[in-house]
């Protein structure tokens, strides 16, 4: 069965940094395009980065120039490394694969069940 596993997650500081990771099993990772959402408390889940199979790589403009989604596909593992953390970027975040683009939303169909997540809090 496929699994999602995030990780890496915490309480951190204003204009830190953490280092997500995700780690799948159980599926052929490589032709995959993944991305990381999240969603905060009282909020719909949001897609915040995504990494093609190509390695080509777009992010919301809420992250970009703070947040860089890399992929390892021998090990089969998505890792998002944030920086300049705000208060705003609390949330859980997922991640998710798939191979399509939703033609309203722009952001990809998730294939897979979701994980548990991995809880970031940004707080002084």
């Amino acid at each position: 069965q496929v699994q999602l596993v995030e990780s890496g997650g915490g309480l951190v500081q204003p204009g830190g940094s953490l280092r997500l990771s995700c780690a799948a099993s159980a599926m052929n990772f490589n032709p995959y395009t993944w991305a990381w959402y999240r969603q905060a408390p009282g909020k719909q889940r949001e897609q915040v980065a995504l990494i093609a199979s190509s390695g080509w790589t777009t992010y919301a403009d809420s992250v970009k120039g703070r947040f860089i989604i890399s992929r390892e596909n021998a090990e089969k593992v998505v890792y998002l490394q944030m920086n300049s953390l705000k208060p705003e970027d609390t949330a859980v975040y997922y991640c998710n694969c798939g191979l399509g683009v939703d033609g309203l939303t722009g952001e990809l169909v998730a294939l897979r069940p979701w994980g548990q997540g991995t809880q970031v809090t940004v707080s002084s």
